[in-house]
């Protein structure tokens, strides 16, 4: 499976986020499946965006080369934070583009060589869409409609307007690279071309990425790839949905993208994966705080039925098991499998009440074990209620952790006031037991009582 990642010129939002978090689910399970899987994902580190923010925000007295790797390895470390924060395991092969350049020469030289690709009027490189007949079977659009319906800039340089640039000739102030057509750099859709066929191989299983990627980055992937090699490209293409703010596309372009940092300021970084899950990843995916909220009340009621539960290592309920496997073979449906986690959890909670021990750590088990799969419920009940997650997962999650730990120290101060207000309910003073608990309430801890005392508390 190869799926296209950032570009690495700023903070990741929520969007790459949508789709780190749902390939990464997509590659838990086929594993769980048993599939012998090899995941690639991978990093655009040279483009004109990066070029244009490399040369605004660097240093003067590094070269050109210096600022653009400043820059990237900069946001490629922020994007692992991220990932690391999310859950998101990391892909079993993360090619970059400025490291893949070799590949991307031999590939253009093939297209040249079959007459796919022309020296343009400026010495640039050109794909030629109209010789390669099945131009537009991904997206199901044709050239002719496409030169009736749509205005495309002239450029004198190209043989035709929708042709398009595979090796880009030098300017001043751009890194670049040596090729038989003069020092440049490649173009953007020849890059994922090369770097997943050379860590694939020609013809290979499924092709992931953003709904904006399918035209026309994935159709010109086609186009290089089966041109050059003349084998099916790939089997099976994965879309998922924009992320929308106010029925629109989020997106650094439009100005309205809330990236994951942002987000983590507000929500634990568990939150964020369990919200994009709740819609089906080809579904638009609606950002508020409302929806984040949602995410969280759902989240809050399923840790909440996993604590105060002795976990019991044993053979996963087949009932819900089966009900798992049937929703995510089916398209990767993970609204369904979240519904199937709730069930459990509402038996599991009829269990705790009716001090059935057993079988309630049987259904903790399969509720852990089924919810693993989504990369969600493995941290310990009472941190994430109480809103600590010093690391989560398994992963440290470095500077991040500020933004949404409740730390130690404050722990202990919530336990004191319970510890207070205990005594104040001893000593029958119920005004003051009343007034511990609405500061509590005021600094967002809910108490959570029962006849024989505070039993426990959450962060709301």
């Amino acid at each position: 499976m190869y799926v296209c990642g950032m570009t690495v010129y700023d903070y990741c939002h929520i969007g790459h986020a949508r789709v780190m978090v749902v390939f990464d689910t997509v590659a838990r399970y086929f594993r769980h499946k048993g599939y012998e899987l090899t995941y690639v994902r991978n990093i655009t580190d040279i483009d004109d965006k990066i070029i244009n923010r490399a040369n605004e925000v660097g240093e003067e007295s590094d070269s050109v080369y210096e600022r653009v790797n400043k820059l990237t390895m900069k946001f490629i470390d922020a994007m692992h934070e991220d990932e690391r924060a999310l859950n998101v395991l990391p892909p079993d092969i993360e090619p970059k583009a400025t490291q893949s350049i070799p590949d991307i020469i031999a590939m253009i030289e093939t297209l040249i060589d079959k007459n796919l690709a022309y020296v343009g009027g400026n010495g640039d490189v050109f794909y030629s869409v109209s010789k390669f007949k099945p131009y537009g079977k991904l997206s199901g659009k044709n050239l002719a409609d496409l030169q009736a319906g749509e205005r495309v800039d002239v450029d004198l340089a190209k043989q035709d307007p929708f042709d398009f640039v595979l090796w880009k000739m030098a300017k001043a102030d751009e890194p670049s690279w040596a090729s038989p057509w003069g020092q440049g750099r490649p173009g953007w859709h020849i890059e994922c071309s090369a770097m997943s066929t050379c860590c694939l191989g020609d013809h290979f299983d499924i092709h992931g990425g953003g709904m904006d990627l399918q035209f026309p980055h994935h159709e010109n992937e086609i186009a290089q790839s089966e041109g050059a090699t003349g084998e099916t490209f790939v089997n099976i293409w994965m879309h998922n949905g924009f992320v929308r703010v106010d029925n629109e596309k989020m997106s650094k372009s439009l100005g309205n993208f809330f990236t994951v940092r942002e987000v983590l300021k507000q929500y634990q970084p568990e939150v964020i994966r369990f919200f994009i899950l709740l819609s089906h990843y080809r579904s638009p995916l609606n950002y508020s705080d409302e929806q984040l909220n949602d995410a969280k009340a759902g989240l809050t009621r399923l840790y909440t039925a996993l604590r105060d539960v002795e976990v019991v290592d044993a053979p996963l309920d087949d009932d819900y098991k089966n009900r798992f496997e049937q929703a995510m073979d089916d398209d990767f449906n993970t609204p369904v499998t979240l519904s199937v986690l709730f069930d459990i959890a509402t038996e599991l909670n009829k269990a705790k009440k009716s001090a059935q021990q057993d079988k309630a750590g049987i259904l903790a088990n399969t509720l852990k074990i089924l919810a693993e799969l989504l990369g969600i419920l493995q941290q310990n009940p009472n941190d994430f209620l109480q809103g600590v997650t010093v690391q989560n997962m398994g992963y440290q999650i470095g500077n991040l952790s500020h933004s949404f730990e409740v730390n130690v120290e404050g722990n202990a101060s919530v336990e004191n006031k319970i510890i207070e207000r205990s005594d104040a309910k001893k000593s029958k003073n119920w005004a003051l037991a009343d007034q511990i608990r609405d500061e509590l309430k005021q600094q967002g801890v809910i108490l959570e009582d029962k006849p024989d005392g505070t039993t426990s508390w959450r962060k709301s």
